[in-house]
């Protein structure tokens, strides 16, 4: 693991987002709540949050960080169709928590699809990616759209 001890605690905060494909009928059962599995997008946020506070057990080297805060949005996108993660992690530490909201955007979409996987196998995950960090040594980031 990386050395941080001589880094000072500062207020960091990463932003995460991902998207997962699927046909339009699946979309409005999902919407609907009418999977056989029960409530897909409860369950993919509620992962998501588990994901991230167990980041540094799931990813090698990941420091294990006090989290202050996760939220997880979950959007319906009809131009997809599909859904649109996000997920922002917050914490008051060393290090920041851009691997924390990945794997929380990850991990939720990983959970959408395996809850309507019986009704669709052909759905798929992309765009992965951080939207935004604060804090730290090297400063504010923000992708470009």
């Amino acid at each position: 693991m990386v050395d941080v001890s001589a880094k000072p605690q500062t207020e960091r905060v990463a932003v995460a987002e991902g998207k997962i494909i699927m046909q339009a009928e699946t979309l409005d059962m999902v919407i609907a709540g009418n999977a056989l599995k029960g409530d897909v997008l409860g369950a993919a946020r509620l992962a998501g949050i588990m994901a991230a506070k167990r980041t540094h057990s799931l990813i090698p080297l990941c420091h294990p960080l006090p989290i202050t805060k996760v939220t997880i949005e979950i959007n319906p996108e009809h131009a997809l169709p599909g859904f649109e993660v996000q997920a922002t992690v917050k914490v008051t530490g060393q290090t920041g928590v851009e691997m924390e909201a990945l794997t929380a955007v990850s991990v939720a979409l990983l959970t959408i699809y395996d809850m309507v996987k019986a009704v669709e196998r052909g759905m798929r995950i992309e765009g992965i990616r951080v939207l935004e960090k604060s804090g730290g040594r090297s400063g504010h980031y923000r992708a470009e759209k």
